[in-house]
């Protein structure tokens, strides 16, 4: 009897510690967004995950002094909304292992959208976020907060 509870806590805690490694190597969850050029702290994004299918919400402002800011460059339905709590990715889906795509995020700061590629890296504790135009493109790397 004692030798079946082992066993079944081994396989329990291999099961947990392998579900939180996929977990981690995924997008979903809250990240640190930093600016390109001053490399100060902007937000959080939580991205989440329905049906299959990812978006991202501004939910976290970190300057004080923006808590009220709006997308006024924005040209879709975010036109003049406000940035906290605003969904910034839309429509990610998982192509292949490792590689989210397919949707479209949007710059707040100047109100262009693109389409999107997410990329985990460093064991999912960093996310590789590129927003491009056909050959163009640009890439930010978040930071895992949870």
């Amino acid at each position: 009897m004692m030798k079946k509870n082992a066993i079944q806590a081994l396989t329990l805690s291999l099961v947990l510690a392998s579900s939180g490694a996929f977990a981690q190597n995924t997008p979903i969850g809250l990240w640190k967004v930093v600016d390109d050029d001053t490399k100060q702290p902007l937000s959080y994004v939580r991205i989440s995950e329905v049906g299959g299918v990812l978006s991202g919400r501004m939910e976290k402002l970190l300057d004080p002094s923006r808590q009220d800011a709006k997308c006024e460059q924005c040209t879709d339905d975010r036109k003049n909304q406000p940035m906290l709590g605003m969904t910034i990715m839309r429509n990610v889906k998982a192509t292949e292992e490792g590689i989210w795509e397919g949707g479209e995020i949007l710059d707040p700061n100047n109100g262009k959208v693109y389409r999107v590629r997410l990329k985990p890296l460093d064991e999912g504790k960093e996310l590789e976020v590129r927003g491009y135009i056909g050959p163009f493109f640009r890439n930010q790397h978040w930071t895992r907060v949870e």
